[in-house]
């Protein structure tokens, strides 16, 4: 157990917290909501920094980092469509994105191969993170935020499927070389 690794898994143990806080949606909750799910989400940043920075990167970290991401964005999003904040389709297109993905990448880790975060995934998450975060927070927040939250979450649809074909067509270009 390294700091990258113990990060990971703080960020899935605020999960339950998170959903608690946004269960009922008012404004000082929807506030302290969307500070757990930033402080999560920076866990984020963190772990993947902290492992590149002291050479801690683990297999442990290459799989259970993903997972831990998408456990909070699909948790947010749920919450969301739930408090119609969000259309359900779009959480359905997000959160099939980010099952595919995984999929894909259960499958080739039995052929040995990780396939880490690329610079789409990246761009993805920190579209998602701040589309949620406005979403999450403008029930209470001075400014009406929901306009910037969905045009965030636009970018993020575009950027989910953008780097989801990636993925895939990455893999096939990988599997037909060998």
């Amino acid at each position: 157990m390294n700091i990258p690794n113990f990060l990971t898994l703080v960020r899935i143990a605020l999960i339950p917290l998170f959903v608690f806080i946004y269960s009922d949606p008012t404004p000082f909750r929807a506030f302290w909501a969307t500070v757990a799910f930033l402080v999560a989400s920076l866990t984020d940043f963190l772990d993947g920094y902290l492992a590149r920075k002291r050479g801690e990167v683990t297999d442990f970290g290459k799989i259970m980092d993903p997972v831990a991401d998408k456990l909070l964005i699909i948790s947010a999003l749920i919450l969301l469509v739930y408090h119609q904040r969000v259309e359900a389709w779009i959480a359905v297109i997000l959160i099939g994105r980010e099952m595919a993905v995984t999929g894909l990448r259960a499958v080739v880790s039995r052929e040995g191969v990780i396939i880490p975060a690329d610079k789409w995934g990246k761009y993805k998450m920190g579209a998602q993170v701040t589309a949620i975060s406005f979403l999450l927070w403008n029930l209470g927040a001075p400014f009406n935020f929901r306009l910037l939250g969905t045009i965030f979450l636009w970018f993020s649809l575009i950027l989910s499927i953008y780097s989801g074909v990636q993925y895939f067509v990455s893999y096939g270009r990988t599997s037909f070389r060998k």
